[in-house]
């Protein structure tokens, strides 16, 4: 059996190569619903790309994994609202908003605010003009906040 960390062995490789970041890897579900979904970014993605990638990896997976079973293979990009799982997702969202669960010791918040750093075991988060730090390990899920803005009346 094939695990996440081996697709992304193989993958991030070759989509490096193709000037674009691998975002996230997940596999979901069981029996025939489940879902291969991988997330990458970069510039320049657009549907027919995203497609001719799909066809590619799809072939790559078939010939240079072990997956069990069967699987619904989605390529997508992240989206607005993108979720936060590691440290180099972090660091490419400094200076966004961010919503973050976390759970330390005895206490579980929600945090809403801008992300403002992010290290190999932290991250902080600008709350009401003050800095807090979280770490990792504290870490329930964490995703970015995308607000629409109206746009002003012609002529103002």
């Amino acid at each position: 059996m094939t695990t996440t960390a081996e697709i992304w062995e193989l993958l991030e490789p070759y989509l490096a190569a193709e000037r674009l970041d691998l975002d996230d890897i997940e596999l979901t579900g069981s029996g025939s619903g489940r879902v291969l979904r991988i997330a990458i970014d970069g510039a320049n993605l657009d549907i027919e790309r995203l497609s001719a990638l799909s066809r590619s990896i799809s072939r790559k997976l078939d010939n240079e994994t072990s997956i069990d079973g069967s699987y619904r293979l989605e390529v997508t990009t992240p989206g607005l609202e993108r979720k936060l799982r590691r440290p180099d997702q972090f660091a490419r969202a400094i200076g966004r908003e961010i919503v973050a669960k976390v759970e330390a010791a005895d206490s579980k918040r929600t945090v809403r605010g801008i992300l403002a750093a992010a290290s190999n075991d932290s991250f902080s988060v600008d709350v009401d003009d003050q800095t807090e730090i979280f770490r990792y390990q504290d870490l329930v899920k964490a995703n970015t906040v995308f607000r629409w803005e109206k746009a002003p009346k012609p002529g103002h």
